[in-house]
């Protein structure tokens, strides 16, 4: 338990004097006359991205982390057991649709999938909920009507090819895979003491939440931390016009369009307006791309999966996820025309 504290004290410190000089750097004034003939402006850029990105993304972590610590100290086995369906089909199915109302961004929900997944949810049925849950739950679709224009086309598309592709990529998956794909246990991260007893009181286990969610913050925060940061690089450094190279066309597009949305790690609440944005440089199949894609997978929330889950079967996830939005965009983008 000391050593669990120290370790929490330590991360808390760390993300704390991080973020205070990253602020300081950025935006106070004093600092900022006396480091400006030292760093150059694409740095200051930098900090404001890295510092945008974890404003964005913080609200929904803490959500995502308290929700976790509710299903840790008041979801056991057997409730997991009895909810979930043991037909494999029917329990995908229950994981796409249980994330289609569940309001989450891509890194708030890393956490949630952890702690289900560690509670006994069969992986493919949390592959269904990871990957629907900040694509199209009613906040993005609404978000992505009010971006186009109160156009309703693209927010259906955008529902319907993104939860058949969430489908097929869970169906995948429970082939692919048939353990759980932890790196560690609860056990292992929290031990045995760790675990909810059916005899403990209310203020107990409501006690237990709160120790648990702050371990989760703290745990996830630095992967966060590391994913905004490489991000924010990216967005600083690397010219948006070498992705060109892979062409102008339908298919050179939906590349380049699935690219910027990975390394621009945008929330899924807000991408859907600077993915309309794109709408008069790209064709409406590449910007579908974009807004499938990005929710699903992104630089960010690909760091904190590989903080939970074994790099292999991060890296199958990463190109299942890949390879069946890029064909299922295609399909319909020629089906439409």
């Amino acid at each position: 338990m000391t050593f669990r504290l120290y370790s929490t004290l330590l991360d808390v410190t760390a993300v704390l004097a991080f973020i205070i000089v990253a602020y300081f750097v950025t935006y106070s004034q004093w600092v900022g006359e006396s480091t400006s003939l030292i760093l150059p402006n694409s740095f200051k850029q930098l900090n404001t991205i890295f510092l945008s990105l974890i404003i964005e993304a913080v609200p929904f972590v803490l959500i995502g982390v308290l929700i976790a610590g509710c299903i840790q100290m008041f979801v056991t086995e057997e409730h997991v057991k009895r909810w979930i369906p043991h037909n494999k089909y029917r329990a995908i199915m229950m994981g796409c649709l249980v994330g289609a109302v569940f309001p989450a961004c891509e890194c708030g929900i890393v956490p949630i999938l952890r702690r289900l997944v560690a509670k006994g949810v069969p992986l493919h049925a949390g592959i269904g909920f990871l990957l629907t849950g900040p694509l199209i739950n009613p906040i993005v679709i609404l978000s992505t009507y009010m971006a186009f224009g109160n156009d309703i086309r693209m927010a259906s598309l955008r529902m319907g090819v993104g939860f058949v592709a969430a489908l097929l990529i869970a169906l995948l998956i429970s082939h692919l895979f048939k353990s759980n794909q932890l790196k560690h246990s609860v056990s292992d991260l929290y031990g045995s003491e760790g675990l909810p007893k059916a005899e403990e009181s209310l203020v107990k286990k409501l006690k237990g939440m709160c120790i648990h969610s702050i371990d989760e913050f703290f745990d996830m925060g630095k992967y966060l931390i590391i994913g905004a940061f490489v991000a924010a690089f990216v967005q600083t450094y690397v010219q948006a016009q070498s992705l060109f190279l892979f062409g102008e066309g339908l298919m050179g597009s939906t590349v380049v369009m699935m690219g910027l949305a990975f390394f621009l790690s945008l929330c899924s609440e807000a991408d859907a307006f600077i993915g309309a944005s794109f709408s008069s440089l790209f064709p409406p199949g590449a910007v579908l791309g974009f807004l499938i894609y990005g929710p699903m997978i992104d630089l960010k929330n690909t760091i904190m999966l590989l903080s939970v889950f074994k790099s292999r079967f991060v890296f199958t996830l990463l190109l299942s996820i890949t390879v069946i939005v890029f064909v299922c965009t295609i399909i319909i983008s020629l089906v439409g025309r």
